[in-house]
C-alpha cells in the first residue's frame, strides 16, 4: 500500500477535507450526551451536534434500545413491494406535527437524496399535467441543498460548487435577505429580494422555488425573518409556483419550534427532512408533499408513477429510531425551546461588544456571528481552521464555516456546559 500523506495507517479519504494539509483525525471511542471520548482518554464537548444530526446527544439509551429491538425483528426490506410498522408509524406521527396540507411521505436516506426527490417530484408534477415547459427553478444565493448533482445545481449560489459548474442544471438565483440582531436594513433587503423574485416570475414560467426556511446552514448560518417567508409564499401562490422547503437542517427543533414552517406560519408544497429525523443514529430522510401533488402521480398510466427510489428507502432500523426520536421531542419540547434564551444570556455575559465579532444572530438552538479578519469573508477564510484547532486544544469541537462562528449543541446540554462554550470563545478571541 502506498499512502501519499501523513495518515500512513489509514486508507480513508475524508469528506470536505484537504487530506494533504489537515491534521490527523482524532479517534473517537465513545459518545455520551454532549461529550465525545477520544482514544487517548480526552473528552471533547460536541458543540455542533456532529454536523447537526445528534439532537438528543450521543448514546441516548432510548434510541439504542429501539435500534436493538428493531434489529431483532426486521433490519431491511425492499420498500417498493412491502411496508412495515416503523415506517407507517413514523410517517403518521410526522404528519401530526406538520401543516394539514402535507399528506404524503416519501422515504429516502439522506438530505441530498431528499432534495433530489423534491426536484424530480416538482418537475414531474407539472409534466404529468402536460406542462413540459416547467423546467426552471428559483434558488437563493449562498444556499446549500446537498452535494449530489441536482442538489448542487439548486445550491449554485454556493461558492463550493465552482469546479462542478459545467455539470450542473441551470437555475436562476435571487438574493437571500440575510439579517442579524438590530439590522437597520432588514426591511429594505426583504423588499428588494421580493421585487426581484416577482420580476422573474413575470418573465419566466417556473416549476418551483427552493429555500432553506429561516436559516441557510452551510452557506454561513444566514438567517431571514418569518415575515419574509410569509411574503414569499403569497407571491408563489399568486404565480402558481411550488414552494419547496429544505428543512434538512432546520427541522426537529433547531429553530426553537419543531419545524421552520410551523414557526413562520407557512405551508410549503414540498418539504424535505433529514439529519435529526433519526435522532442522529442512522441515515434517514423524507420528502413530503401535498395531496394535490400526489394525485397527479396516482394514475392507471405506469409512466406517471414517481420514478425515484433507493435500496435503503424506509429502512426499518432508521425508522424505528426516528419514531423514538420524535417521541422524545414530544416529551421534552422545553429542551429545544429554552435554548434561545440561554444563548442570548451568555452572549450578553461573554461576548457583548467584543471587537472581533459582528452580525450576531440567534434562532432557536442556533447562534452565529462573523469573525472580523483582514481576509475575504467566506468559507475559505483561514481563520475557520485556525479557530477549530484552537478550540480542539481546549476540549471543544467547534467547526467554523470560514469566518462564520456558530454553535448548534445537542438539546441535552446543561446550562453550565453551554456557558463554557461562550467562555472558551471569549478566551480564544481575546488572544
Amino acid at each position: 500500500m502506498n499512502l501519499s500523506n501523513h495518515e500512513t495507517d489509514s486508507p480513508i479519504w475524508r469528506p470536505y477535507t484537504q487530506m494533504k494539509t489537515t491534521p490527523p483525525p482524532l479517534k473517537v471511542v465513545k459518545g455520551e450526551g454532549v461529550w465525545l471520548e477520544l482514544e487517548d482518554g480526552r473528552r471533547i464537548l460536541d458543540c455542533i451536534s456532529s454536523w447537526w444530526v445528534t439532537i438528543h446527544g450521543h448514546g441516548h439509551p432510548a434510541l439504542a434500545k429501539s435500534l436493538y429491538h428493531q434489529a431483532q425483528q426486521l433490519e431491511q426490506v425492499i420498500f417498493a413491494n412491502f411496508t412495515h410498522d416503523p415506517a407507517e408509524q413514523l410517517a403518521r406521527k410526522l404528519l401530526t406535527h406538520l401543516p394539514d396540507a402535507l399528506t404524503r411521505v416519501f422515504f429516502t436516506d439522506n438530505g441530498s437524496t431528499a432534495i433530489e426527490a423534491a426536484l424530480k417530484m416538482a418537475y414531474q408534477y407539472w409534466l404529468n399535467q402536460g406542462e413540459t415547459n416547467r423546467t426552471r427553478f428559483l434558488v437563493f444565493e449562498k444556499g446549500y441543498h446537498g452535494d449530489t448533482i441536482g442538489a448542487m445545481s439548486l445550491g449554485i449560489g454556493c461558492s463550493w460548487w465552482e469546479p462542478f459548474r459545467p455539470l450542473l442544471i441551470e437555475m436562476d438565483t435571487v438574493p437571500f435577505p440575510a439579517t442579524f440582531d438590530d439590522d437597520p436594513e432588514v426591511e429594505i433587503k426583504e423588499s428588494q429580494a421580493l421585487e426581484q423574485i416577482e420580476s422573474l416570475l413575470k418573465q419566466e414560467t417556473y416549476a418551483g422555488i427552493f429555500i432553506e426556511p429561516l436559516i441557510q446552514g452551510a452557506g454561513g448560518m444566514r438567517m431571514c425573518r418569518p415575515e419574509f417567508l410569509r411574503s414569499l409564499q403569497t407571491i408563489a401562490h399568486q404565480f402558481g409556483v411550488l414552494m419547496i422547503y429544505d428543512e434538512v437542517m432546520t427541522g426537529f427543533g433547531r429553530t426553537g419550534e419543531l419545524f421552520a414552517c410551523s414557526k413562520s406560519g407557512t405551508t410549503p408544497d414540498i418539504l424535505c427532512l433529514s439529519k435529526g429525523l433519526s435522532g442522529g443514529c442512522l441515515p434517514l430522510a423524507v420528502t413530503l408533499a401535498t395531496e394535490t401533488i400526489y394525485q397527479t402521480f396516482y394514475s392507471d398510466d405506469a409512466s406517471k408513477m414517481f420514478l425515484h427510489g433507493h435500496s435503503y428507502t424506509g429502512n426499518p432500523l432508521a425508522c424505528a429510531t426516528g419514531l423514538t426520536s420524535l417521541n422524545l421531542l414530544e416529551q421534552t419540547p422545553q429542551r429545544f425551546r429554552a435554548l434561545e434564551a440561554l444563548h442570548r444570556r451568555y452572549l450578553e455575559t461573554w461576548l457583548k461588544g467584543h471587537s472581533r465579532i459582528e452580525q450576531i444572530r440567534v434562532c432557536g438552538t442556533i447562534v452565529a456571528m462573523e469573525i472580523i479578519t483582514d481576509q475575504t469573508p467566506g468559507y475559505f477564510n483561514t481563520i475557520g481552521s485556525e479557530l477549530r484547532d484552537r478550540f480542539l486544544e481546549l476540549g471543544f469541537f467547534i467547526r467554523p464555516l470560514g469566518n462564520t462562528l456558530y454553535l448548534m449543541p445537542p438539546y441535552c446540554i446543561s446550562d453550565r456546559e453551554l456557558e463554557s462554550m461562550y467562555q472558551v470563545i471569549s478566551k480564544v478571541l481575546d488572544t
